[in-house]
């Protein structure tokens, strides 16, 4: 089947109007590893924006012809695309919201290779120096707002999720828009489309001009989750690991919506920091939140939590169903004790410094067959280290699901195997066993084919 698609040169909307003969060579220089490849491939994301498509192979194999430029004039600079998704232009002309994000990502894309990678400014090998240039990264991209007080809430949660669980997300977000707090997501569809689509009217109603609807994404995900057209901010992280950080050290509070394996791997990503010793007394809203529909799938997450870390972790975290209201109210209350709490430090409202993470959860974790076989899944290590391996399990079956490379390595050497402590594996496959029965793993009406085996 062939696809529309549409060739155009387009200018920046003041996002990056320069760049350098160096910085263009080097982009385009095939000894550069695979730096042109990650440049086309999240452009091609961000042109597919509204599609339904959460399958990042699938993606790319639609579109083989597109290929994207960029145009060097003595006035600044052009991308010129060839074999464009043609939903992405109206009456010829680029949607402007997806010339923006176009050229955030070569913004990101660029700062990253030329600032970050290979600098001895930044000691990746460190934690401060990894938090240092999830910062550098940040700021760059007009990210952070200096002077104002905390109200931004990360909200997380699947993109494959049921229509009313949709309009759930929505309320919430109406209702915390109305008390004049901002919204961060992973920048995709469902529930990362539904809490931004619910401010925007909240923020309308209140007059509220200025309004951030925060996109935070990374190159191996973000052609399965396209940033959705609410998003006015959007931010590339190199991986992962530096896109959750970048969440927790940005955000006041975190809201989490029903998921699937992805939004598994955030919960356990935050709780493991949050169980650091260091980290015992900072205040950090969270709260698990989803219609009644959904009280079935929190009371899974909630075991699989009390059986794995255990109650100090089910401690961190508030289960409120099927009250928005409610859950503005916690939210806007919560945030208030982390500006006491920041305040009183000296730490700053827009940037959470003081919260330690360990590098265990920085480090990327590249999921191959072998990685994922050895995953320490036990209970002899620490309750935050534990947190981090079943991270990294999650993080596995997410690449497995949609990421490229993640596809196409299954395709090539069959499931990954995950192996541990017995307890812990009849808990993680009861609540994988859960996703896949409610349609959790793919959109609706796709048959999932698991990536992974249990082994107990």
């Amino acid at each position: 089947m062939k696809y529309p698609v549409v060739d155009a040169q387009i200018t920046p909307d003041g996002r990056l109007d320069v760049l350098s003969k160096a910085e263009v060579n080097k982009l385009f220089d095939s000894s550069q590893g695979d730096l042109y490849k990650t440049f086309r491939n999240c452009s091609l994301a961000v042109l597919n924006c509204g599609s339904a498509m959460d399958d990042g192979k699938q993606l790319l194999e639609r579109y083989p012809a597109f290929d994207i430029r960029v145009v060097q004039q003595q006035r600044g600079i052009k991308l010129e695309v060839t074999g464009a998704p043609a939903h992405a232009f109206v009456d010829g002309k680029m949607i402007k919201g997806i010339n923006e994000h176009l050229f955030a990502v070569l913004r990101d894309i660029i700062y990253v290779s030329d600032e970050i990678s290979d600098n001895p400014k930044f000691d990746m090998d460190s934690s401060d120096g990894i938090s240092n240039a999830v910062f550098h990264i940040l700021r760059n991209a007009n990210i952070l707002r200096p002077m104002i007080n905390p109200k931004l809430v990360v909200c997380w949660g699947g993109h494959s999720i049921s229509r009313k669980e949709y309009e759930y997300t929505k309320q919430v977000g109406h209702e915390m828009g109305l008390r004049g707090l901002n919204i961060c997501t992973g920048c995709g569809p469902g529930a990362m489309k539904g809490p931004m689509k619910g401010a925007t009217i909240g923020h309308s109603k209140q007059r509220v001009k200025d309004g951030q609807y925060l996109g935070i994404t990374e190159p191996g995900i973000i052609a399965a989750e396209s940033p959705n057209p609410i998003v006015n901010d959007l931010v590339i992280l190199p991986d992962i690991e530096k896109r959750l950080e970048a969440f927790v050290r940005t955000g006041h509070g975190i809201v989490v919506f029903p998921g699937g394996a992805g939004t598994a791997e955030e919960i356990l990503y935050l709780l493991g920091i949050l169980l650091h010793p260091d980290n015992k007394d900072m205040p950090f809203p969270l709260i698990f939140t989803g219609p009644d529909s959904s009280e079935a799938y929190f009371k899974e997450i909630d075991q699989f939590i009390a059986g794995t870390l255990g109650k100090e972790a089910q401690q961190r975290y508030q289960i409120i169903i099927d009250d928005p209201e409610l859950v503005a109210c916690e939210m806007l209350a919560g945030i208030k004790q982390v500006r006491a709490f920041r305040k009183e430090k000296g730490d700053a409202y827009y940037f959470n410094w003081l919260l330690k993470i360990d590098r265990v959860f920085q480090q990327p974790f590249i999921p191959t067959h072998g990685n994922m076989s050895s995953l320490a899944l036990h209970k002899n290590q620490e309750n935050h280290l534990l947190a981090a391996n079943l991270r990294r399990a999650f993080s596995g079956i997410v690449a497995g699901n949609v990421k490229d490379d993640g596809i196409r390595a299954i395709e090539q050497y069959g499931h990954f195997e995950i192996h541990g402590d017995a307890n812990i594996m009849k808990l993680m496959d009861s609540l994988l066993a859960s996703f896949v029965e409610q349609h959790r793993m793919k959109l609706p009406g796709k048959k999932y084919l698991p990536c992974y085996r249990i082994i107990t």
